[in-house]
């Protein structure tokens, strides 16, 4: 460690998903337009007709796969701490996951509970008693079948989610034999550590298709999986759910009743992690590609892009130049509460979601940001676009035209504000007012050089933006440089300022934080802040025979800083995790992914192993290794 200064829907047993759609339609919802509310397929055969009948391309064509013999698998589609008791002779404070609702946890690869740390590490459960850091060691490693994605962590009880390729033996019309399908499935084990040294599997809860997103409120899960539908021969093969003991279900299968582009199948679920029994129930939906999941206590709400015909219910402001555009997004709205989903409302904005801080739910209201994209006789439409919709998901407030020919490129909403960064040459943040739902409106811009990926929210008065900085370059355009942190006093709403900003590193420095919020810790109590980074350095090249001749090398570790409204970013140290010459960046086993504090230890994990730093004089405690065989990772991409 160098330049320290003294001085981070299945529910077992009581899921009813919808239980939906046919009744609350006859009772509540009766009289509503039918545009936008769910429909309910009769039967497969009915859903193998509609597919051939509305999917793009033809049900045969480029849109699905068909096969005389089986369906291969499928590629993998591109996750609020709960309050548990600590085990004894834990950290009295440590760190949790960074979501972006409180108490709605969001799956991840690593958990902790301020004594051990459970983490996936290639095909395995790897549980590290953490503290006290001097004593570290790995207590138990676990084999998980199938590729673990994801964890929950709930006081002793572990829910580990696995994707495997199964194949069943199908009987299809016109075939003496049974035909072979391989499926991907998404496992939900959840595991009892009571004995941290020996988990036991006690349940096994199976969805078809592909792991997708999870939440976690209370002991209660909420799983996502999705799968293009699946043909063999003439016949589709239908989503199913499995409890590891009877026969398979086959939940019922919704779709809405205006048309998309394009369909895949979601099959939604929430269960107990404290249930081991009972049959598990779940609803699959036929909805849209490009989907995002975002969750509060309260609701899941379900987003995807429709590019599709527009209803005549629906009506879009023409932009300025009074042409129409056919970007927009569908949202679903479902009630959650201990497990069960209920299916309630279906909204409609223009444009497209950036990812899932691109929603918010506030005070009953789901307000969202999105970009919309088009193309004139002139040329292409490009602005951005803020929504307040109600718990019916009718649009009561709309801000419009915001940055034209620019897109959003991070958003955060906070209380009755909302941040929204857009980029093309500059950085425009915006201080968005959202006091009043049904007129929202422009408090304050602040447009400085480079952009930010990522905004978190410090107390009500300042913000960090992570991003890239940049430059104009000779040809007008822009170029990229390095990393940027920066910290912006919003505290006068109608003038925000940049309070301090740093550049780390050459163009080509990155930070898994740009991409992932999880591996963004910031502890607020300690003012610190730390980041991955894969820095790209340029150093001289002393034997070239050409002045100002330079060869560029790759640190992996993370870098720590103070934040104080009043002194801005100051460095306080880095962590090293390859303090050789590294010769790439992307995907390195030893890129720092996540960090997590105890007390007064830092813990930085990468692939390779998890460091432990204290922090009041940054000297390294020690080092855990953990079972990283590089036949189970990608080969990184080289920097030349």
């Amino acid at each position: 460690m160098g330049n320290w200064k003294p001085a981070t829907v299945v529910a077992i047993g009581c899921l009813v998903i919808a239980a939906i759609i046919g009744t609350a339609f006859a009772s509540e919802d009766a009289g509503r337009e039918a545009y936008g509310d769910l429909q309910k397929f009769a039967s497969n055969e009915e859903i193998e007709a509609f597919l051939k009948e509305h999917a793009q391309g033809g049900w045969n064509g480029s849109g699905y796969p068909r096969t005389t013999g089986g369906v291969m698998p499928e590629s993998d589609y591109a996750p609020a701490p709960m309050a548990t008791s600590a085990p004894t002779s834990s950290a009295g404070d440590y760190s949790t996951t960074n979501v972006q609702v409180k108490g709605v946890d969001e799956a991840d690869f690593l958990k902790n509970d301020g004594k051990y740390i459970y983490i996936i590490s290639g095909e395995r459960l790897v549980i590290i008693e953490a503290f006290p850091p001097e004593d570290a060691k790995t207590i138990s490693e676990t084999r998980i079948d199938g590729s673990p994605k994801a964890l929950f962590l709930a006081g002793d009880r572990l829910v580990v989610f696995a994707t495997t390729t199964d194949e069943e033996m199908t009987a299809v019309e016109g075939s003496v034999t049974p035909v072979p399908v391989w499926r991907t499935v998404t496992h939900a084990y959840v595991y009892d550590i009571s004995d941290r040294k020996d988990p036991e599997r006690v349940r096994d809860v199976t969805f078809t298709g592909n792991y997708y997103d999870a939440r976690m409120v209370g002991d209660y899960v909420y799983t996502i999986t999705q799968e293009p539908p699946v043909w063999v021969r003439d016949r589709i093969a239908l989503p199913e759910v499995r409890g590891g003991s009877g026969e398979p279900i086959q939940p019922d299968v919704y779709r809405p009743i205006s048309p998309l582009q394009n369909y895949v199948f979601y099959t939604a679920g929430g269960f107990s992690v404290r249930n081991d029994t009972g049959a598990p129930d779940a609803e699959t939906f036929l909805l849209g590609y490009d989907t995002t999941l975002f969750a509060s206590q309260e609701n899941l709400y379900i987003g995807y892009r429709n590019m599709g015909p527009v209803s005549s219910d629906v009506v879009f402001e023409a932009p300025p130049d009074g042409t129409g555009t056919r970007d927009r997004t569908i949202i679903h709205r479902f009630a959650i509460e201990r497990g069960a989903i209920d299916y309630r409302a279906m909204g409609e904005v223009p444009g497209h979601l950036l990812n899932q801080f691109s929603l918010d739910e506030y005070e009953g209201n789901l307000r969202v940001a999105t970009t919309v994209e088009g193309w004139t006789r002139e040329g292409s439409v490009q602005y951005n676009n803020v929504y307040v919709l109600d718990p019916a998901m009718r649009t009561i407030g709309t801000l419009e035209h915001i940055a034209p020919d620019e897109r959003i490129y991070a958003a955060r909403f906070a209380g009755d504000r909302l941040y929204l960064v857009t980029f093309k040459q500059i950085d425009p943040l915006f201080v968005i007012d959202l006091s009043d739902p049904k007129h929202p409106g422009i408090l304050g811009e602040l447009k400085i050089p480079g952009y930010s990926d990522y905004l978190h929210p410090i107390g009500t008065d300042h913000i960090i933006g992570v991003g890239k900085e940049t430059s104009e370059n000779q040809w007008g355009g822009v170029s990229v440089a390095g990393l940027k942190v920066a910290l912006f006093d919003v505290s006068d709403v109608n003038k925000p300022v940049q309070v301090d900003s740093v550049v780390i590193g050459e163009a080509g420095t990155d930070s898994l934080a740009l991409r992932d919020h999880k591996a963004f810790l910031f502890i607020e109590e300690k003012g610190l802040l730390v980041l991955p980074v894969s820095e790209v350095k340029r150093i001289e090249n002393p034997s070239s025979r050409y002045p100002g001749s330079y060869a560029t090398t790759t640190w992996q570790g993370a870098y720590i800083y103070r934040v104080s409204p009043e002194e801005g970013l100051t460095l306080v140290g880095t962590v090293a995790h390859a303090e050789r010459d590294a010769s790439y960046a992307w995907n390195s086993p030893d890129a720092v992914e996540r960090s997590l504090f105890m007390d007064e230890t830092l813990y930085t994990i990468s692939k390779r192993s998890v460091i432990m730093t204290d922090l009041a004089d940054g000297s390294r405690v020690g080092e855990v290794l953990l079972p990283y065989r590089w036949e189970v990772y990608p080969t990184p991409y080289p920097v030349w």
